[in-house]
């Protein structure tokens, strides 16, 4: 896991604007942009093509609910 990933609890939420042709290459774009830091379990939970590009919001879940909570001593 990416340096300091193992100190979230639950996930990581990022929004930001990303220059696109429409919401498809947002959203793989994201998704390349998320894995690069380490999260392998993403979620789109908005996305809309506006102009140049797509305002696009993901969550990167380290731990689910019911998960075996890594910061708890229990490992994944």
């Amino acid at each position: 896991m990416a340096e300091g990933l193992d100190q979230i609890a639950d996930a990581l939420d990022i929004e930001t604007f990303v220059i696109a042709e429409d919401e498809a290459e947002a959203i793989k774009a994201i998704r390349q942009i998320m894995t690069g830091m380490g999260l392998k379990d993403i979620d789109v939970v908005y996305c809309r093509h506006l102009g140049p590009g797509a305002r696009i919001r993901a969550r990167g879940y380290i731990f689910r609910a019911g998960d075996r909570y890594g910061w708890l001593g229990e490992g994944k």
